[in-house]
This record gives structure tokens, C-alpha cells and sequence, in this order.
């Protein structure tokens, strides 16, 4: 039985490509910003690229904030993949506007002064490794140091450094993953990442229906 799957749509791009892998993964994909959708559905995944002001406002224009909060209280199953991570938190160096707040702590810039002086450029764009540190059904079977796709000049630092579930280095060690209660989100990009990255997406469907069978 296929699982409802809404890919929250606040025009910060790569959201066909998302689809696609939760498609070949065997999940009902849609993208919508509609807020029924987005409540009915059985999981919900926040992708993103692009700045965070603009992508803010964006959300609260559509109707958008509250519904994301009320997704994440409900206990569905809920992953947030780059910008969509991002975001999570409650300020970002990127900008003025406030975020989720769903997670406390900051969005900060990838520092030039220990990325540039060691030949690292930003962004940071390219594939690199992740260090699992805490257990989710988001990560089951993904191989340590295991390598996906990053594009991104800032990076989430949550005041909990007990839901850090990754770390990489590029120039620093940065959280790369975040687990939280029902939330998992991730830095890198799953779907620009071989078949590791489908893995991820695969074990987000098996924890989304596991979620409707207690329910």
C-alpha cells in the first residue's frame, strides 16, 4: 500500500527531483503548498534550495508556518532535506527574517577563514562524508562515512547537540543531520546522491508506514 507523501512547495526549487526519488522509492508523491494536503497526508518532506529570507517569506505568504508546526506536533513522520533543515532553527546568519523555531539554535555561514586558507571554496558543493553519531530509522543500513551531495554556504547548529545525528567536515566539523522526536532532516541532498541517498528516502517510507500501522 502506497503511503501520501506531501513535498512542501514554497518555491525554493528541487522539488520535481525530490519527487522523482520518493516515486522510484514506491511512495504517492505530491507537491503542493495546499494546507489540507499537506495536514492529510501520512509523511511530510520540507526540501529546499535558495536564501532564507525570500524562502521565509515565502512560507508565511502561502499560509505556510503554521501548517509546518502543526505537521511536526501531529507526529507524522517528517524529514527536511537542505534549505529545509535550515530552516528548522530559529534565525539565520543569511538574513533578518525569523524561522520555524521548530529546533533551537542558529543558522550560521560556513567560515571563509577555515575553509579558504585549506584551498575549501564556498560553497560547499561536491560529495562528502557523513559521521552517524544517534540512531533513526532515517539512517538504518547507511554505512559510515558514507558519501552524499552537499550545496550549501551555511549550515544548522542546534543549541541541543544531542539531536546532531551527523557530522562533516569542510573546513569545520558542521551538523550535517539533525533527529528530533518525529523530525529528521539532512543537510545534504538524497536525491542528488546515488543509491545511499535513495536509502534514506526508503527508510523515511518504511518509518511512514510504521507510523499509520500504530495509528
Amino acid at each position: 500500500m502506497q503511503s501520501n507523501i506531501a513535498i512542501i512547495d514554497y518555491k525554493a526549487g528541487n522539488l520535481r527531483s525530490v519527487q522523482k526519488a520518493l516515486e522510484e522509492c514506491g511512495a504517492s508523491a505530491r507537491i503542493t503548498s495546499d494546507a489540507e494536503d499537506i495536514i492529510a497526508a501520512d509523511g511530510v518532506v520540507f526540501p529546499g534550495q535558495g536564501a532564507c529570507d525570500a524562502s521565509m517569506q515565502s512560507i508565511r505568504e502561502r499560509g505556510l508556518f503554521d501548517v509546518i508546526r502543526r505537521s511536526i506536533d501531529s507526529g507524522k513522520p517528517f524529514l527536511g532535506v537542505c534549505l529545509g533543515l535550515q530552516l528548522l532553527l530559529e534565525s539565520s546568519e543569511e538574513g533578518d527574517e525569523p524561522c520555524l523555531a521548530i529546533l533551537k539554535g542558529s543558522t550560521k555561514r560556513l567560515p571563509p577563514e577555515k575553509t579558504e586558507q585549506t584551498g575549501l571554496k564556498i560553497p560547499h558543493m561536491g560529495w562528502n562524508s557523513v559521521s552517524l553519531s544517534v540512531r533513526h530509522p532515517v539512517f538504518d543500513g547507511i554505512p559510515q562515512q558514507s558519501y552524499f551531495y552537499f550545496v550549501h554556504s551555511y549550515y544548522a547548529d542546534p543549541e541541543d547537540k544531542d539531536i546532531v545525528a551527523g557530522v562533516t567536515n569542510y573546513g569545520i566539523d558542521f551538523c550535517s543531520a539533525v533527529a528530533w522526536n518525529n523530525v529528521a532532516a539532512v543537510q545534504f541532498h538524497p536525491e542528488k546522491s546515488g543509491a545511499v541517498g535513495l536509502r534514506i528516502y526508503r527508510n523515511f517510507l518504511s518509518l511512514v508506514h510504521a507510523s499509520k500501522e500504530v495509528a
